[in-house]
């Protein structure tokens, strides 16, 4: 019996872990139905892409199960996007596309000085500056469009085309839609929307090693390795911890904006021990942590206290029933960062550390540990995670993929 019962396990084995499907369908134009060629169709932040043949026709093979935004782009017509929950059986989608109007955001029109400086700003926030960003190289820089707004230290940007990105430390050729971009220099936080496809690179050998090896690096410790391992219930095993954290805003240090205010006008005032003295007083405010009253719970949680399944097949619902955050210790490597707002205990390893805030009831992630719906706010070692950590949501380490 147990003879037999091995041998069903290896039939249904590479089944359930390695079961993939086909995505087709046609792309047309929404008015005459005739079929368009040379169409970019793939799945947003995926390395499941293609073009359309001549007569509108495209296939994405082996995809994964999960939640994807499929995107039709190409000049002259508007981007489409659809989400899909893609399961084991085949999909069939016909694509629209509808001709732009090209509208205007406003006229740009900066010195090669201003260019230079904002693209600088750009590629530190948007990149990294890791030893994988210094791998990392921009294409077609002019591509973007930048706006720097000096009284509010914010750079925002985005593209009306592609913006191409090689990553030479993981092997990617990255496309980027990008819609909105921004970064504040007062509040430290970077956000973007758009559009994201990876191309494998071609490599010799050795560079296929050594990406592989980075990927890994890349992978381990991080939110797409922690959600993963929550559905699967091997937290332990991965070397994630998980804790209630709870703490309030700290009463003594004003908001980002108002010691901003502060420290701006008293460097712009002449040179007097008054105005020195008031101008320390706000950077000691700068350098004071944002949170107080800090706890952290000594029995960890489990899995089954800040997630369950949905109704639908691969679909999980972050959610809390307790005031605080989600204070995620990953055990198997060690912060390399200062971040004065992350609480650790006297006792406690330096270990990297990540603090999860939901802003709704629960959030939703899918069986390639991604979040798809009402993201938290992310805190401490995830929020270091830049483009030259990224990588694509069908990626699991040591597996390759075919595709046509």
């Amino acid at each position: 019996m147990r003879i037999k019962r091995l041998i069903l396990l290896l039939f249904l084995f590479p089944v359930i872990t390695f079961a993939q499907t086909t995505i087709s369908g046609k792309v047309t134009t929404s008015v005459s139905h005739t079929g368009i060629g040379k169409v970019s169709v793939f799945l947003s932040n995926s390395s499941y892409g293609t073009e359309s043949t001549d007569d509108g026709s495209f296939r994405l093979v082996n995809v994964k199960p999960g939640q994807y935004t499929l995107v039709a782009s190409s000049v002259g017509y508007k981007e489409y996007t659809k989400q899909v929950l893609v399961g084991n059986d085949p999909i069939s989608i016909d694509i629209p596309l509808e001709s732009k109007v090209e509208q205007l955001r406003g006229v740009v029109i900066t010195s090669p000085a201003d260019f230079k400086k904002n693209l600088e700003l750009f590629i530190k926030e948007f990149i990294g500056t890791t030893e994988n960003a210094k791998k990392c190289e921009i294409m077609n820089p002019h591509t973007l469009n930048m706006i720097y707004h000096g009284r509010k230290l914010t750079l925002e940007a985005w593209t009306d085309d592609f913006l191409v990105v090689e990553n030479r430390a993981l092997g990617y050729r990255i496309k980027f839609l990008l819609d909105t971009f921004s970064t504040s220099g007062i509040t430290g936080i970077t956000q973007w929307q758009g559009q994201v496809y990876f191309e494998e690179m071609k490599g010799t050998d050795e560079q296929k090693a050594d990406w592989k090896k980075r990927r890994e690096e890349s992978y381990y410790g991080s939110s797409r390795n922690f959600f993963r391992s929550l559905y699967n219930n091997t937290l332990p095993q991965d070397g994630f911890i998980i804790h209630r954290l709870t703490r309030e805003l700290n009463p003594d240090r004003p908001d980002d904006a108002v010691i901003h205010e502060k420290l701006t006008l008293f460097k712009g005032m002449p040179r007097t021990r008054q105005n020195v003295d008031s101008f320390n007083y706000y950077i000691n405010k700068l350098n004071m942590s944002k949170y107080y009253h800090e706890s952290l719970s000594k029995q960890p949680l489990q899995p089954f206290q800040v997630y369950e399944p949905t109704g639908k097949p691969g679909v999980y619902a972050l959610r809390y029933n307790f005031t605080g955050c989600l204070y995620i210790v990953y055990t198997k490597k060690r912060e390399e960062t200062d971040f004065k707002d992350i609480y650790r205990t006297l006792d406690m390893p330096n270990y990297e550390t990540s603090v999860l805030t939901l802003f709704k009831p629960y959030a939703l992630f899918d069986s390639n540990g991604v979040v798809f719906q009402d993201p938290p706010l992310i805190e401490g070692s995830w929020s270091k995670a830049k483009l030259s950590e990224l990588l694509p949501f069908d990626y699991i380490p040591g597996e390759g993929k075919g595709a046509e």
